[in-house]
């Protein structure tokens, strides 16, 4: 991938789309975690934490970039990848953390805190940048000052338009799809079918459709059965009245 050209450009702005929408939550957890300490030591706190969840997270990206290199492992990756595409747009995320008591154990809690939520962050950008690791730090040095400190404008954001998740998944479904696409062209058979980009850019087309209309599929299911339970528990409240 040569630098500044535009597959470098969409590739680094994919990573940031996915940086922003897998991670805005752990600005909360950083809030949360630096709750119970004084206003002063509250700024310094969010600094140091930040600054070890970043160091360790690009290490662990850049780490992930060099696994998926081994066969196979872009097919497991791909799949991986399809589960948080549609996991992103389903589920409801709860934050219980635990607030630290004093300056290091503040930052320790947020580190260990983003190193957990963070792993489905990693793999995500490590498919993406699809083994340049100029783009993973290129991202993270994008996207973590904005999580960090514009969390709360991003979560907005995503909570007054939803399609910003469902944009999220689609990238992430799009880069399943090129990473599967990289595995087939190890071998002589499927090779010369997906070296034609009819065929290539079909297939991730399909694929990011069906992730995102299965994600949709599921969601509606579940407010729909969400539903029936409200109204059965207001029934049941209103026979025992």
């Amino acid at each position: 991938m040569e630098l500044l050209s535009l597959e470098f450009w969409t590739t680094l702005l994919s990573i940031v789309v996915i940086d922003l929408v897998l991670a805005g939550d752990n600005a909360i957890v950083i809030g949360l975690a630096a709750r119970n300490l004084p206003k002063q030591d509250q700024k310094k706190v969010i600094i140091f934490g930040t600054i070890g969840a970043v160091i360790i997270r690009a290490l662990a990206t850049l780490g992930v970039v060099w696994l998926l290199k081994i066969p196979f492992l872009l097919v497991i990756g791909g799949v991986v990848l399809i589960w948080i595409a549609i996991k992103l747009m389903v589920e409801e995320k709860e934050h219980n953390v635990e607030a630290g008591g004093s300056f290091w154990a503040a930052v320790r809690t947020i580190i260990i805190a983003d190193a957990a939520m963070g792993l489905d962050n990693v793999l995500a950008v490590a498919g993406a940048a699809n083994g340049h690791g100029l783009l993973v730090l290129l991202g993270l040095a994008i996207s973590v000052p904005i999580v960090v400190w514009g969390s709360t404008i991003v979560l907005k954001f995503i909570e007054r338009f939803p399609t910003i998740i469902v944009i999220g998944s689609a990238v992430l479904a799009w880069t399943s799809a090129k990473m599967f696409v990289g595995e087939f062209m190890k071998f002589d058979m499927l090779a010369p079918y997906f070296s034609n980009p009819v065929i290539k850019y079909g297939f991730e087309i399909v694929l990011v459709i069906a992730v995102v209309a299965a994600g949709l599929s599921i969601k509606r299911s579940q407010q729909e059965k969400k539903a029936k339970q409200a109204a059965s528990d207001v029934h049941k409240r209103a026979q025992g009245e």
